[in-house]
């Protein structure tokens, strides 16, 4: 298993003009190259994107178009929100495990720069009908019956179908009934852009980057994310004003992740492909989860549920793990899950034996997460699998952890091994 990613890029800046596609095939095309696999070797491709184009809704179809790989290669897209991505991964590993593959390309990609911008509902029927009349007078005086507030654009939101609550408002209301105070999420997010910005310096974080050439001439490399602060602050952080509840609120634009453009792709191999081919592989899927909550409640407190499932399928104890990555949508959700995971009565409300475990943040995001490095929503599986992997490598750590938390109150957890 080895991956790959474009920088991840704030939303509406580098990235603004490039199509989701574009960032898909650039990360698996040079995946491949640094792989030095031969394409013909894939067999399937598998992408998470959470906002589809309409005229591409099926983007993994696109990546296995590459010239470096055979037509014939099958590929879908998926849409588990923010997990897309890790349930690409182990989609992909299940049809390995089954005998169906030997070879996967999966992976994620998102362009939040690029959603789609909907008409009302009166002014879609009314271009429906006017596409189907049989004569310009009667097309025309169909179009004729549109109203200015038929015109007015619908903008997709990062809300709740079943709620109507943003993820904003959700991690806000988590915030207030965990009593997650402001001053520990601002500290959280402080430590995501220093520990960022210390994996960019030192060529961590980089090496794991594909860089992207813009510009005219193609002289404008961008090598990194731009969303880290290297000169991010305690009290820089404590002036921002809160977003979702402006009077009694704690989350801000500071604490939370911000909307973001960028795809990564990750390679999995059976072992015994692998052998044959050559390859060592970095790590290998021991187990993984998914749970759901009633979005109602605390919508993203699916990872406190998916974790113990996923350690407990690995035959893994939280002591075993040398190094953990939290996906942070948002500080408040991060510190809910951690202080759910050590609480005795969270245990008895699971159904366990005792906590599932203490976060050492030691041993914990040590390059920073998505509050710094961004979050694509359908890219951001992939990335925490490659950012996890390599660590791993780095510091010879035999388990380690993957937490996601996703819109609909879902979680997603996987347990990884070095051998």
């Amino acid at each position: 298993m080895a991956g790959l990613r474009t920088p991840f890029a704030k939303s509406g800046t580098v990235f603004r003009d490039v199509s989701a596609t574009a960032l898909a095939r650039h990360a698996a095309r040079e995946l491949l190259v640094r792989a030095e696999l031969d394409g013909r070797e894939v067999d399937e491709v598998v992408f998470g994107q959470v906002v589809p184009s309409v005229r591409v809704p099926n983007v993994a179809r696109e990546v296995s178009l590459l010239p470096q790989l055979l037509p014939s290669v099958p590929a879908y897209s998926l849409n588990r929100a923010c997990a897309s991505a890790a349930q690409a991964i182990t989609n992909a590993a299940d049809q390995i495990a089954l005998g169906h593959a030997d070879v996967v390309l999966a992976g994620g990609v998102e362009s939040l720069s690029d959603i789609p911008v909907l008409h009302s509902r009166r002014f879609s029927q009314i271009l429906v009908e006017a596409g189907k009349a049989r004569t310009m007078g009667r097309r025309l005086g169909t179009l004729a019956r549109t109203r200015p507030r038929d015109l007015v654009p619908v903008t997709p939101a990062v809300a709740e179908p079943s709620t109507g609550e943003t993820m904003g408002q959700s991690a806000e209301k988590m915030a207030k009934e965990n009593g997650i105070t402001r001053d520990a999420q601002d500290r959280l997010a402080l430590q995501s852009h220093l520990r960022a910005a210390a994996g960019t310096a030192d060529g961590r974080l980089t090496a794991e980057i594909a860089p992207w050439f813009a510009g005219r001439d193609l002289d404008d490399v961008l090598q990194s994310d731009n969303g880290i602060r290297p000169d991010a602050s305690l009290e820089a952080l404590s002036q921002l004003r809160p977003v979702f509840d402006r009077r009694y609120g704690s989350v801000t634009a500071g604490n939370a992740s911000p909307l973001t453009d960028g795809a990564a792709a990750v390679l999995l191999m059976a072992e015994e492909k692998a052998a044959a081919l050559g390859y060592r592989p970095l790590a290998f899927l021991r187990s993984y989860a998914v749970a759901a909550v009633d979005p109602a409640w605390q919508l993203l407190m699916g990872p406190v549920y998916a974790v113990p499932r996923a350690l407990e399928r690995a035959g893994v104890a939280w002591a075993d793990l040398g190094l953990v990555e939290i996906h942070e949508a948002f500080a408040a959700q991060v510190l809910s899950n951690v202080q759910a995971w050590a609480s005795p009565a969270w245990a008895e409300r699971l159904g366990l034996p005792g906590p599932v475990g203490e976060v050492d943040w030691e041993r914990t995001n040590v390059m920073g997460g998505s509050i710094a490095i961004g979050h694509p929503f359908g890219a951001t599986g992939a990335r925490l699998v490659t950012t996890l992997v390599n660590e791993m490598v780095r510091r010879d750590v035999q388990f380690g952890l993957i937490s996601i938390c996703a819109q609909g109150g879902m979680g997603h957890a996987l347990v990884l091994e070095r051998i």
